[in-house]
């Protein structure tokens, strides 16, 4: 059955909140975010919830967000790029990055804007921060290194470049048409210097072994040989004498990756995706809550996911 403006917002009534907000995008059944937010929300006791709208439609969102007891809303995939031509105003980081994960609203001139952010910068950003002691020592002026030519890259990318005082970046991704966009994109807005694809085994061996790392691609055995030969590179940057922290951004279905084991057992800090999905949504809530990060329940959200992670890891067993 199609989903209307009309029955969901019956549905948002009959609940009687007094404020909701969305996650907009496809397959969210497995998405964390609507506990992560609802763990905030109980904590500061507003009787607000995040509710997922599982659709790729637009309009439909756009009408939806005109409800007045709407807060914004987080967008996921496909819609990260579709919703920017709609919004009134974006921060740096969404119209650096060229997607958006974020919609919130402003006054201006008496009327209720559409902006749009990317925390996604922010998650990256702080998960290392808040997980690596001596920055300086483990990828502050060093190579870093991004893995896959996605969305994630591009904000891994830009986190790596604006905050991190990283020298050249090593791209590895099993499409090298992916690798040239992402630096043909990068270098248009402004970010895309001393961007290196690694593109085989030699090259690899030959550069200076990287600092931080963050592994943005899903969590399989490679099958094809672009896909082992994407792997055969990372693995020998892994190996390089200095070891430094990597950030594994899957966490669905579990955090716990065949990559990221392989880095732990060769030496390295390895950062669970979740840490990246919990800065960035405390980041969110930061703009629909007016709260600064100081005032959310930082301690308490990530309990509650270490909890949530554990609960469906044993439900595999």
């Amino acid at each position: 059955m199609a989903l209307s403006t009309e029955s969901i917002v019956n549905d948002i009534e009959r609940a009687g909140l007094d404020k909701h907000g969305y996650l907009f995008g496809q397959k969210l059944t497995h998405s964390l975010s609507p506990f992560l937010h609802q763990v905030i929300y109980d904590d500061l006791n507003l009787r607000w919830s995040q509710l997922r709208l599982d659709s790729a439609d637009l309009q439909l969102f756009l009408n939806l967000l005109q409800h007045p007891s709407c807060y914004g809303a987080s967008v996921t995939m496909p819609n990260k790029v579709a919703i920017i031509p709609h919004l009134d105003e974006m921060t740096d980081e969404c119209r650096d990055v060229g997607a958006c994960n974020t919609v919130f609203f402003r006054e201006r001139d008496g009327q209720r804007i559409l902006c749009g952010t990317n925390t996604d910068v922010i998650g990256i950003r702080d998960s290392f921060f808040y997980n690596v002691k001596d920055p300086a020592h483990t990828y502050h002026n060093r190579p870093a290194l991004v893995i896959g030519g996605g969305g994630a890259a591009r904000s891994a990318i830009y986190a790596l470049r604006k905050w991190m005082n990283v020298k050249e970046i090593y791209l590895v991704n099993r499409d090298a048409s992916e690798v040239e966009a992402v630096i043909r994109d990068c270098t248009s807005r402004g970010y895309g210097k001393d961007l290196l694809h690694i593109a085989t085994v030699e090259q690899a061996k030959s550069v200076d072994g990287p600092g931080a790392i963050v592994a943005c691609v899903p969590d399989f055995t490679p099958q094809t040989s672009d896909e082992k030969l994407a792997r055969q590179i990372t693995e020998v940057l892994l190996e390089k004498k200095h070891k430094g922290a990597m950030l594994e951004m899957c966490y669905n279905p579990t955090p716990f990756t065949a990559l990221g084991m392989l880095a732990e057992k060769k030496g390295w800090n390895v950062i669970l995706g979740t840490e990246a999905l919990i800065w960035q949504g405390l980041e969110q809530d930061t703009y629909w809550t007016g709260n600064t990060i100081d005032g959310l329940p930082a301690e308490k959200v990530k309990a509650a996911i270490a909890a949530s992670v554990a609960q469906r890891s044993q439900s595999k067993l």
